[in-house]
């Protein structure tokens, strides 16, 4: 037998017995009708195999048991799917020349076709004795059809579940070879930054006519730019593979400098845009202050791309008892319910203008990073005002 149909028997057997009820079921059939052995039987155009049994006169099947297929009754049911009941096969005319009986011993015998869902055939529900025994009337053909019925719930069920698993199983693998990818892209792509970056501040400390000047500051806010992509990217990449976001409480610089270096930067690339800014650090602060300066610049630049042109942005940082509190806002259209439910999530931008256009990890990442410390960031807007506020507690 080729090895995909064995397979698909053994996947067979192996549904079967994750069905919890099946072996009541087979029970109850040996206690209504009287019999000594029941099974379930997956019956394909060549095979006949036992999913499970309840043998109370030592027949000898097991689950995996094998019987020739044309020395069987279920053979005949599989090709018209109609059940069969015999209450004394010597004393049935139809039955009892028939070669089945005759070839295990049979006196009694009941069978009735499983039918899947999807409307094929599966197997038999049957059992069978050497002795007589009452089973063709409607009351116990009622019982094995519905008994046959639940069967065939609980295998369509399960093959449900196990191509909803396998589907699932896949989209797992699919992901996680992409983020392996976004990972390896973003440690390649962070060398030439890094070197178009340097390049360009050396640019900007030479004699450069205005021309150039314009030049040099465009490259300089693209690198700007990129470097943050590429910071998003491996930390996207870093948690979707069991990372996370990792801090360093160890600061070379205080909060405060740091805050305001990210300031100068976006002042000096966006120099159209003003920042106000109102700091007020009166507690020290426990936090990652690089990792602080990421989630800065993440929302300063949202702020910057999708505010209002020719308004400012204004920024609020203070500390307290109550921990660090950090608000971005600027002037532009309301957001709508819709987009607040999904901003936060990877991959996910709501409507943007051209050349706003992005991977959508930037607010993502700034969430990622607030949750790592402790805290959160709630985003509001009205009056043509969208405020990103983060909190985090106080240690």
């Amino acid at each position: 037998m080729p090895l995909s149909k064995v397979t698909s028997i053994n996947n067979d057997i192996d549904a079967v017995s994750k069905i919890p009820i099946i072996s009541n079921i087979l029970e109850v059939i040996c206690q209504i009708t009287g019999m000594g052995f029941s099974a379930i039987a997956r019956v394909t155009e060549d095979k006949w195999i036992a999913c499970a049994t309840n043998d109370k006169i030592g027949f000898g099947l097991k689950p995996g048991g094998e019987l020739e297929l044309k020395t069987t009754i279920c053979h005949e049911i599989r090709q018209h799917q109609r059940s069969v009941a015999i209450d004394h096969v010597s004393e049935d005319e139809e039955w009892k020349n028939h070669h089945t009986p005759r070839i295990y011993g049979l006196q009694s015998y009941i069978s009735v076709p499983i039918i899947l869902k999807d409307g094929s055939f599966f197997g038999t529900l049957c059992a069978i004795d050497t002795n007589p025994a009452k089973v063709n009337n409607k009351h116990t053909l009622d019982t094995f059809n519905l008994f046959a019925d639940l069967i065939s719930f609980h295998l369509s069920a399960l093959e449900k579940l196990t191509s909803a698993e396998q589907k699932n199983n896949r989209h797992e693998e699919e992901a996680e070879i992409r983020e392996q990818f976004i990972a390896m892209l973003g440690h390649d792509l962070r060398n030439p930054v890094n070197a178009i970056s340097n390049a360009v501040q050396l640019q900007l400390r030479s004699e450069l006519d205005d021309r150039n000047l314009r030049l040099a500051k465009i490259i300089q806010d693209a690198t700007m730019r990129t470097r943050g992509l590429v910071d998003n990217i491996l930390d996207f990449a870093s948690g979707r593979l069991g990372g996370g976001i990792k801090l360093n409480f160890k600061n070379p610089k205080d909060l405060e400098t740091t805050l305001k270096e990210v300031i100068t930067e976006f002042t000096i690339a966006h120099s159209e845009t003003a920042i106000e800014l109102e700091m007020d650090l009166i507690t020290p602060v426990k936090a990652d202050n690089k990792r602080l300066a990421q989630l800065f610049s993440n929302l300063l630049g949202n702020a910057i791309s999708h505010g209002e042109k020719g308004k400012p942005i204004e920024v609020l940082v203070k500390s307290g008892t109550k921990g660090l509190e950090l608000c971005i806002t600027n002037f532009g259209k309301a957001i709508d319910e819709n987009t607040k439910a999904h901003l936060f999530k990877p991959f996910s931008r709501g409507k943007v203008k051209h050349g706003q256009e992005g991977l959508g990890l930037g607010l993502f990442i700034a969430s990622e990073i607030a949750k790592a410390h402790g805290g959160n960031i709630n985003v509001e807007s009205s009056n043509n005002r969208i405020c990103f506020s983060v909190k985090l507690p106080a240690y």
